[in-house]
Formats: structure tokens, sequence, C-alpha cells
């Protein structure tokens, strides 16, 4: 198994409307298209006004294929356009994760 752990950076003042446009036009894309979500968090104390979220994949090409699939979808560029419109995002982070062999996650 890896891990991809992204972090957005977001307007301070944006973050519930990010997180509202999230819940209401992407999670349930993501969810169908990507598969295993560990875990889906926003920070409160350090850097604030970011949303971390951690997603499950098989192997890098499991990764590639399912993102594919999700960019293909109709819905994910409607959200993409209303991403846009918002103007909440200032950075986009993605790590790639592998647990050692003495991770609960491995």
């Amino acid at each position: 198994m890896i891990y991809e752990m992204r972090t957005y950076a977001l307007k301070p003042t944006r973050l519930a409307d990010w997180l509202a446009l999230y819940k209401s036009h992407a999670l349930a894309v993501q969810q169908e298209h990507l598969g295993n979500l560990v875990g889906f968090f926003t920070t409160e104390f350090g850097t604030t006004s970011q949303v971390v979220h951690i997603w499950a994949y098989e192997s890098l090409d499991d990764r590639a294929a399912r993102r594919a699939r999700m960019v293909a979808d109709p819905r994910w560029a409607e959200f993409s356009v209303r991403n846009k419109e918002l103007d909440a995002l200032l950075e986009l982070k993605s790590s790639i994760l592998k647990p050692t062999d003495f991770s609960p996650l491995a």
C-alpha cells in the first residue's frame, strides 16, 4: 500500500466555504473513484486554514488509474470550475507516503 497525503492551504476567510463546496460537489466523486479515504482533517494549531486528506492505494499505478477516471468524470469538472470560481485555494501539496514494515497501516 501507498498513501497520498494532500494538503491544501486556503484563504483564512474561505475555509468554511471551501469545505461546504467540497462536501457538496467533490467528496462523493472522490470516494467513488479514489476509494479508500483514510482521513480528512483541518488544522487547529500551527499553520491554520489547511485541509489535509489521506487516500490509500495499492500502488502508484493504481493511484494514476483511479485519478484518471476521476478527472474524466463530468462531476469532477463541475467541481473544478466551482473551485476556481470560489478562489479559496492558495497552495496544494501532495506527498506519497510508503509505510514502514512496522506501521499499523502497512
